[in-house]
């Protein structure tokens, strides 16, 4: 064993804690002092940790984990309640930041082939915009006493749906780069999986819903739960050829609704937040090359930001009016999609590990949390200034 692993690891951990402290107190994502301090010890600065392939190992662990977490945190309940208005919405909040982007990485890099890589390479940039992550949105809403209104609940379930088509373009992107793939088998390896999921998730459900009922909260139930998350994430990446996370993701949804899916999730978190979270936010980090940045990337970081920004008000906004909002209602909608996090990183990762991404290009995806994090409760507050219903602070 070599065992200057144990010595980057606690580097690692420290150094993310510390950093997401830190970020935490300018009201900034804890994750993304983990960045940063990953991109500190890095290479590119202090040069302490070098990316190792176990580190990567490790990251691809803590991703697996956050997307098991991810669906565990979602309610199949809500998200029927709510019905198309919210579908439709995440629909609009997916494609125009897809369009959008691919179109504005194209204008960078020149149009290629239709099925080159350099192709999917463009389109991928527009796959990072589709992830919302709302979890500031709703600390947002819930301070002024919106969260519960119709406006509220529809931009919580719409951001839940848009990550789950986000991933399911995500798959099917990966699997279309792999030019000895066919396209159509892409597409049916995709459907037979979720097929799949589904069928064997009622079985599953019900197992885990009786295992429940017998013996609730026993540690057996989120034993077996990860359990769950790692072999679906291993069929998924192994006998279907797409994304692992996708698996794990699945496995979430599975258990999201029996009665002691909040406390797998807790369980889950312990280990997500002492460890596995920090290696693999801080690995993001540690593979940012912040000395090749040109004024090329500077300039492509400043379009992305406004693109991604834009494309979720236009996107969600708009079909959000389509559906019967009114104006003030729709904007307030389109700009609670905008905030980006763990999704968006998560996506980026998993374009960087299969080479549809430059490394250079997580400063942008850096940025783009930073400035939607904070921009959006900013916005959120002057639209619902003149509420009258408005719960006073």
């Amino acid at each position: 064993m070599e065992y200057s692993i144990l010595r980057d690891l606690a580097i690692i951990v420290v150094m993310a804690k510390t950093c997401g402290i830190i970020a935490r107190k300018f009201k900034i994502p804890q994750v993304c002092g983990e960045i940063i301090a990953g991109l500190l010890i890095g290479p590119s600065v202090l040069g302490w940790v070098q990316p190792t392939d176990f580190l990567a190992q490790m990251a691809e662990i803590g991703v697996i984990l956050l997307m098991f977490s991810a669906g565990l945190e979602s309610d199949l309940h809500d998200l029927m309640k709510t019905g198309p208005k919210a579908f439709a919405i995440a629909c609009g909040g997916v494609f125009v930041p897809l369009v959008l982007g691919a179109l504005m990485s194209f204008c960078f890099n020149g149009f290629a082939p239709i099925g080159s890589l350099e192709f999917f390479q463009n389109v991928f940039i527009g796959c990072i915009m589709t992830a919302t992550s709302v979890s500031i949105t709703v600390q947002t809403l819930k301070e002024m006493g919106k969260l519960s209104t119709q406006t509220g609940t529809t931009i919580v379930s719409a951001a839940i749906i848009d990550d789950v088509i986000g991933i399911i373009v995500l798959t099917v992107l990966i699997g279309f780069k792999d030019t000895s793939v066919k396209p159509a088998s892409v597409i049916i390896n995709t459907i037979l999986f979720f097929i799949l999921s589904l069928v064997l998730g009622v079985i599953i459900y019900r197992f885990f819903k009786k295992l429940d009922k017998d013996n609730p909260h026993t540690r057996r139930i989120p034993i077996y739960g990860l359990a769950l998350c790692l072999i679906m994430a291993y069929v998924a990446e192994t006998v279907f050829g797409i994304a692992d996370i996708t698996g794990a993701f699945m496995a979430g949804l599975i258990l999201c609704n029996i009665d002691d899916s909040s406390y797998i999730d807790r369980k889950m978190e312990v280990s997500n937040y002492m460890f596995f979270g920090p290696v693999f936010f801080a690995s993001i980090g540690l593979k940012t090359q912040i000395d090749h940045i040109s004024m090329q990337i500077i300039v492509f970081s400043i379009a992305f930001i406004i693109v991604a920004l834009l494309a979720k008000i236009i996107g969600c906004g708009l079909i959000a009016k389509i559906c019967g909002f009114d104006n003030k209602d729709s904007i307030r909608i389109g700009v609670g999609m905008m905030t980006r996090g763990e999704v968006a990183l998560i996506v980026a990762q998993k374009g960087l590990s299969v080479g549809l991404m430059d490394s250079v290009l997580f400063t942008s995806v850096i940025l783009l949390i930073i400035v939607s994090s904070v921009t959006t409760p900013i916005l959120l507050k002057l639209l619902y200034k003149e509420d009258p219903t408005l719960k006073n602070a």
